[in-house]
């Protein structure tokens, strides 16, 4: 029986693909094997040597201590593209908010309850809230991932000229994007051509404060940047100064932050971009499937810490290896499972950077005294054993 524990509400969809007969879900559960988290932050949280994954429903994982879970050996999954429809609905929805200046027109509007001669008062004042349309207008991408490239494909479809940015693109995501995307050959001719900005990217060290007051200055003259990636990537001083000289025409930003609320032309969003049930229940679902082909087959698929590494199961013993990615780690282990006399039926290696994985079938019954030994090589992390792997 499989622990697993839930740190925030997962969609019973989600529950429901985690068999009762295999596993137990709750909130408060004393040494779990995994956990399933979505905006709970674990970073002051004491996880028990139990824990083996972590899966976050949804796709920034900012609330899990990454390096630490690495250290342990513990595998964190996040479920990339489950909520892209919802963010790319509400990002195509700020297009036109920040365009028409519908937000500010219907607040003008509400505002006029209790007055007197309403159709006047609209037909006088609508003209301050006139804004162009964005069909023929270029909308800029940067980052083409599951959400971008469906907004890229989106607005497209709306008459815009797209320009997309993403040296790191997938071999996926590129064969979803529409051939009427324009490759941006840099971020200068994008920042230069684009009349709308939206942002698609992870923040990083190397992309903290991307947009910041000289960017901003290289952009298009009243053009308008929407983030709905996170806060850290945007640099707000830069921003609220650029829309007071007029240089940006306005911001959108799905994280509201303090410093922002209440500025004209910013459009503060509480967080909503994967805020459908559709979102919910899809990373639900990933986010379950995940842990349990992990918990039940050793295979990780979506890892942000650990390589992809997929073996289809045998029927037989599997053993499965999380190292150090450094010379002689393999032999140490292969000579370890000679020792015993066990031959390697099935076996597959991937890294990631400093770390690899290993996945092993074999057909002889493992002892234990073997797994105990295969933890002592040196640059071996963590073990386990999954007897007759199905």
């Amino acid at each position: 029986m499989y622990k697993i524990q839930t740190l925030n509400k997962i969609a019973r969809c989600g529950l429901d693909q985690l068999s009762r007969d295999t596993y137990e879900a709750a909130t408060e559960i004393l040494n779990p094997d995994a956990i399933l988290v979505r905006s709970a932050d674990m970073h002051s949280m004491e996880l028990p040597p139990s824990v083996l994954a972590i899966a976050r429903a949804g796709a920034g994982v900012n609330n899990i201590p990454i390096p630490a879970c690495t250290q342990r050996g513990i595998v964190v999954f996040n479920t990339p593209g489950a909520n892209a429809n919802g963010v790319k609905e509400l990002v195509i929805a700020s297009l036109f908010l920040s365009s028409r200046n519908l937000y500010e027109g219907i607040s003008w509007a509400n505002s006029l309850a209790g007055t007197e001669n309403i159709p006047e008062q609209i037909e006088k004042g609508k003209s301050r809230f006139v804004g162009p349309e964005i069909q023929g207008k270029t909308l800029g991408v940067i980052g083409l991932g599951a959400i971008g490239v469906m907004v890229a494909n989106s607005a497209a479809n709306l008459g815009m000229r797209v320009l997309g940015l993403d040296p790191f693109i997938s071999v996926e995501a590129a064969w979803k994007l529409s051939h009427e995307v324009i490759k941006a050959p840099n971020l200068d001719m994008l920042l230069a051509e684009s009349d709308y900005i939206t942002i698609h990217i992870p923040l990083k060290d190397d992309t903290k404060g991307l947009f910041n007051a000289e960017r901003i200055s290289r952009m298009k003259k009243g053009a308008r940047l929407l983030n709905f990636s996170r806060s850290g990537l945007v640099d707000n001083t830069a921003v609220k100064t650029a829309i007071a000289e007029g240089q940006l025409g306005g911001y959108v930003i799905d994280f509201p932050e303090a410093e922002l609320l209440g500025v004209d032309k910013v459009l503060c969003i509480p967080h909503l971009g994967a805020s459908t049930p559709e979102s919910e229940d899809n990373c639900a679902i990933m986010a379950a499937e995940q842990l349990r082909e992990y918990l039940e087959r050793g295979n990780i698929k979506n890892s942000v810490n650990y390589p992809n590494c997929e073996m289809a199961p045998t029927g037989k013993t599997r053993i499965t290896l999380l190292n150090s990615n450094v010379p002689k780690v393999i032999s140490r282990i292969t000579s370890t499972l000679g020792e015993y006399g066990l031959n390697i039926d099935e076996m597959l290696n991937k890294n990631r950077g400093e770390v690899a994985y290993n996945i092993i079938d074999v057909s002889d019954s493992v002892p234990d005294e073997l797994i105990e030994k295969l933890r002592q090589v040196d640059g071996v992390v963590a073990v386990r054993l999954i007897p007759d792997c199905q």
